[in-house]
């Protein structure tokens, strides 16, 4: 193969939308490439359960037009911005093909964003983002302090989400001193559907509601989305979950939050304080809620005590590449990454059994989030384990 110039794109497509699918042909476009993808999978960063399975979200993205999906484990998903950027960025430098990251921002100003993120690379950064850590801020606060001491009006970059993560990325970059150029598009308006109006949210919110979210969708995603209701694994919302939630939590020792992700500062023990004594899942976050914590810092800990995932397991780099979906474009590049990467491919599960043994027993970990994920499909016939080992990349030709 005669390999044309490949960008990368971390994503969650949860679900795929319009908006989505024009950020996937402008960079196609714009940069005459072929297009990977790095994938959340059934969990989500933001701290909830994603509303399709991560097979039907891969599938639905390769035939609105990315060409390879790989997965994000979980464990770096239900991170920060900057372990989940990080994580995503250290995969694709490590499939050796990758020549651009392609991520949307409001600024629209690569070069802009690239001083941004060379700034808190700096120790003076790190040092004032410390300090005000230790005065009582939120993380996000405390950095665009430091930010603003460092580049004065310049800081306000950081005031938007979208351009906070492509900072993420590009400072992931200049940390793995990558050869991947960033690139970016200008998202205009608060929605992620600039087209439309609708943001993800709002097609969840409709999903929730029974409502019809296809028409803010490529009607190829929107049979595949469908395609999984009819069959009774779709749509999933967090709330389905509520009892299997509060069970493991009550079960889970003072030890266990002490290992979570993010038990800093006594957060462990205001979980293992109101895990035991409150009847909902709201109502424990309420409780634990104070300014210091945004509440998708305290959703991805919860999460993280259900499915088992202490801080340990993302301490270390992603360790493996599991192929989600791909076309016939995305069967090339993989043969081309097999030639090029350090890191084991994962295309038929069974092989996770000859992993290392700390790839090994992450995947485990996968297998076993995958199984509690599974609990809340609507379709009780759908609800059976082991799903994780049965489950092979889907081809869209």
């Amino acid at each position: 193969m005669i390999r044309v110039a490949t960008a990368g794109i971390i994503c969650e497509y949860n679900p795929i939308h319009l908006g989505h699918v024009k950020h996937i042909e402008e960079t196609r476009q714009r940069l005459d490439c072929a297009i990977v993808c790095v994938m959340s999978g059934n969990f989500v960063q933001r701290g909830d359960f994603a509303v399709f399975s991560k097979h039907a979200r891969a599938e639905a993205a390769v035939s609105s037009g990315a060409d390879l999906i790989l997965e994000l484990p979980t464990p770096y998903v239900l991170s920060s911005a900057e372990g989940f950027a990080k994580a995503g960025v250290y995969l694709l430098n490590q499939l050796g093909i990758c020549d651009y990251i392609s991520f949307g921002s409001e600024s629209g100003d690569v070069d802009a964003l690239k001083e941004a993120a060379g700034a808190i690379v700096l120790d003076k950064a790190d040092t004032l983002t410390k300090d005000w850590l230790n005065k009582g801020l939120p993380y996000a606060q405390a950095r665009q302090k430091a930010a603003e001491a460092v580049l004065g009006s310049k800081a306000e970059i950081f005031l938007t989400p979208n351009n906070l993560l492509g900072i993420e990325y590009i400072k992931a970059i200049y940390e793995l001193d990558s050869t991947i150029t960033p690139f970016t598009i200008k998202r205009v308006g608060d929605a992620h559907d600039s087209a439309t109006g609708v943001s993800g949210s709002a097609l969840r919110k409709m999903l929730f509601l029974g409502e019809s979210p296809w028409l803010h969708m490529p009607d190829e995603a929107a049979s595949v989305y469908l395609e999984e209701m009819r069959k009774g694994s779709a749509p999933v919302f967090i709330e389905s979950a509520e009892l299997a939630i509060l069970s493991r939590l009550r079960a889970t020792s003072e030890d266990g939050f002490a290992k979570l992700p993010g038990a800093a500062e006594g957060l462990d023990r205001r979980f293992f304080k109101y895990a035991v004594t409150e009847p909902t899942v709201d109502l424990i976050l309420e409780k634990i809620k104070t300014k210091r914590y945004a509440m998708s810092r305290l959703r991805r800990m919860l999460l993280c005590a259900c499915l088992g995932i202490t801080a340990e397991d993302s301490a270390q780099p992603p360790p493996y590449l599991r192929v989600l979906a791909m076309n016939s474009v995305g069967r090339e590049l993989l043969r081309d990454i097999r030639e090029r990467t350090s890191l084991p491919i994962i295309t038929k599960p069974a092989a996770a059994h000859e992993l290392s043994l700390h790839a090994r027993k992450l995947f485990y970990k996968e297998a076993a989030a995958t199984d509690f994920y599974a609990l809340t499909y609507p379709d009780e016939k759908q609800r059976v384990g082991s799903q994780e080992w049965k489950t092979s990349p889907r081809v869209v030709e």
